[in-house]
């Protein structure tokens, strides 16, 4: 008798296919390469835009699937329901460029994914311009503000606008003009890589033209009027720079303060008792990808902090109504933390302290003996740095010169030990899920 034990034989499933993700032009069909082609050819499902679905020729005989809106939340349920079939993406030029390939990478994963990317129309752009792609700044104004174009205008400098539809150029001129750059040049490249290629061009100031094909990118060469001075992105921006009531970070001290917060790239604030918004204002004029969120209690300086956002050029800048720390719960948890007001506040230090990323910093800033209190005991507590910073001006004193000095600051600033528990990951960047349904479903 076989008294052999049985062997439990364990099935493994195939993977599903990948997603084959292609990058489309103007020139539709015609710009494909061999494999987008193949690839679509034998597709059992192409998910695109309408635009993009309407450019495949009747060799693909794959089921067409419209993005539906909103496009983010809808993805993996998307996906799901086609689990198994061979699927096709269709995006606009490079899908891994502001396009819906990050999209898919995160919801995803990227190891599902192959992309065949097709030439951007940033890369067409600097081709027919004779630019240096390396040396040109590219803004999307796809899901955002042209307010966002605020931050990058400089003299000299080459900006690529890809325009979110044929109001843009418009609407980009009137903004040059209004921020000082009027005499700017400006080209309008219409269906790059199509036979039906345009550019037209003007000066912001004088833009003549009417609304053209929605495809277009916005090609400026800034040059500023006469008197036109751009401020530096470097922190410690004028103090008239900002719209405000007196609840003000002064200049010298901003300066000092956003050097304490160190922000890198792709960094959360929370600027607590925001005032007037300059300290996050200018955390976000320090990188494009740098995100803030500034907490205000009052609704009149709250809205202020908007406008401020918007006329420096980050109007990405995210403004909570509230008082802290209640207005703290249910906010992504910060890199660095800034307190400008309300240091007295029962909790507020402990909620901020207690949200802050292990390895985040921490900078409080205060003028009276009452919160002084408060961080010289974070500062035995936690270490760090408990400095003093005294600013004068020269004033004039009768027929002569003299020095007032403004109120001292006390400012602690600590960093929290690596080692600490705490809630982490960063969040998903909004702008890049909106760009993803707005930009690359046209």
């Amino acid at each position: 008798m076989d008294r052999s034990p049985t062997r439990e034989v364990t099935t493994v499933s195939p993977p599903p296919p990948p997603v084959t993700v292609i990058g489309i032009g103007a020139d539709g069909w015609d710009g494909l390469g061999p494999a987008a082609r193949e690839a679509l050819r034998t597709a059992e499902v192409v998910i695109g835009g309408r635009r993009h679905l309407g450019l495949l020729p009747p060799e693909c005989h794959g089921e067409r699937v419209p993005w539906p809106s909103p496009l983010r939340p809808a993805v993996p349920g998307l996906f799901a329901a086609h689990t198994g079939r061979r699927v096709c993406v269709l995006a606009s030029g490079d899908p891994m460029f502001f396009g819906i390939g990050r999209t898919l990478a995160e919801l995803l994963g990227a190891e599902r994914l192959r992309v065949l990317p097709h030439p951007s129309s940033v890369s067409l752009a600097c081709a027919r311009l004779g630019w240096a792609l390396e040396e040109t700044e590219v803004i999307s104004l796809v899901g955002r503000p042209p307010a966002t174009l605020n931050r990058e205008l400089y003299a000299g400098r080459r900006l690529l606008v890809l325009s979110a539809g044929a109001e843009t150029p418009a609407q980009v001129a009137a903004l040059l003009g209004d921020r000082g750059f009027g005499p700017s040049r400006m080209r309008v490249l219409e269906r790059l890589g199509s036979g039906r290629e345009r550019c037209v061009e003007g000066t912001a100031e004088k833009w003549p033209h009417p609304p053209g094909d929605p495809l277009n990118v916005i090609a400026v060469d800034c040059a500023p009027a006469d008197g036109a001075r751009p401020l530096s992105l470097a922190p410690g921006l004028p103090d008239a720079a900002y719209d405000h009531d007196g609840q003000l970070t002064k200049r010298h001290v901003r300066a000092a303060t956003l050097a304490a917060l160190a922000p890198a790239p792709g960094e959360l604030l929370w600027d607590v008792g925001g005032g007037s918004g300059s300290i996050a204002v200018e955390w976000m004029r320090a990188h494009r990808t740098c995100r803030a969120v500034s907490v205000e209690r009052d609704p009149v300086r709250a809205e202020r902090i908007g406008r401020n956002a918007a006329a420096l050029g980050v109007p990405g800048l995210t403004v909570v109504t509230g008082a802290a720390p209640d207005a703290l719960a249910g906010l992504p948890a910060p890199d660095a933390v800034f307190i400008g007001g309300g240091l007295t506040a029962p909790g507020v230090l402990e909620a901020c302290w207690a949200a802050l990323r292990p390895g985040g910093r921490i900078v409080a800033n205060t003028v009276t003996l009452e919160s002084e209190a408060l961080l010289a005991d974070r500062y035995r507590r936690h270490g760090g740095d408990l400095v003093r910073l005294a600013v004068s001006h020269a004033t004039p004193v009768g027929g002569f010169t003299g020095w007032r000095q403004a109120m001292p600051v006390t400012q602690w600033s600590a960093t929290k030990p690596p080692d600490s528990r705490g809630a982490g990951g960063h969040a998903a960047d909004p702008a890049g899920s909106v760009e993803a349904a707005q930009g690359e479903t046209r």
